[in-house]
């Protein structure tokens, strides 16, 4: 495991959450993972630019992709697990190919899956999410030593001039709240807060 992985102080997932919702002054758009990534980003601050993962694992990022090339002067921010971005590192690298210069990936790592049973992912002693995402291209890429250093690196998020990924060591502790499972009405809510679409 990289050193610097290893001196970072492990923080809470909804704390952390909370803290990158406090700093969005421009109806960022803001994709939550499945599972707890989701829960805590619907009790820190539900919002119509949110948009809420249900059952898709691995594809926040490739969303939030989506969302950042198709509106370009807005930016976004995937927040996601360890152990769902394993299952789908090649985003990275087409991350990395199409460079949006507006979208921030934040990686949730407690090194578990969290969800189904608290298994270890290979992020726990093996895979350095953070060297990883850099060998694949995303020079922007950093750990968070601590809450203050996480700030730090989302203020310079919202000015950068490339794709940058946070990694941040999380603890086990469940998420906060429970998302509303209705996948038309996340669909719609997110639609009408990025304005694509005009309410009826």
């Amino acid at each position: 495991m990289d050193t610097a992985m290893r001196n970072t102080k492990v923080m809470n997932r909804f704390d952390l959450t909370s803290r990158l919702l406090a700093k969005l002054q421009n109806e960022e758009a803001v994709i939550g993972g499945i599972g707890n990534t989701n829960f805590d980003l619907w009790a820190a601050g539900h919002r119509p630019q949110n948009f809420y993962m249900l059952g898709s694992m691995g594809l926040a990022f490739p969303i939030a992709l989506g969302v950042a090339l198709a509106q370009r002067e807005r930016r976004v921010f995937a927040l996601e697990g360890d152990g769902s971005l394993l299952m789908q590192l090649g985003s990275l690298t087409t991350i990395a190919t199409l460079a949006p210069a507006n979208l921030t990936m934040v990686v949730m790592d407690n090194g578990i899956y969290q969800i189904t049973g608290a298994q270890p992912t290979p992020a726990a002693e093996v895979a350095d999410i953070v060297a990883i995402a850099a060998a694949s291209g995303l020079a922007n890429s950093a750990w968070a030593d601590d809450e203050e250093d996480f700030e730090r690196l989302v203020d310079e998020a919202l000015s950068a001039t490339g794709p940058t990924l946070i990694g941040v060591r999380i603890d086990d502790k469940p998420g906060v709240g429970t998302t509303r499972r209705d996948p038309v009405q996340i669909r719609e809510r997110f639609m009408l807060g990025l304005g694509v679409r005009q309410p009826l």
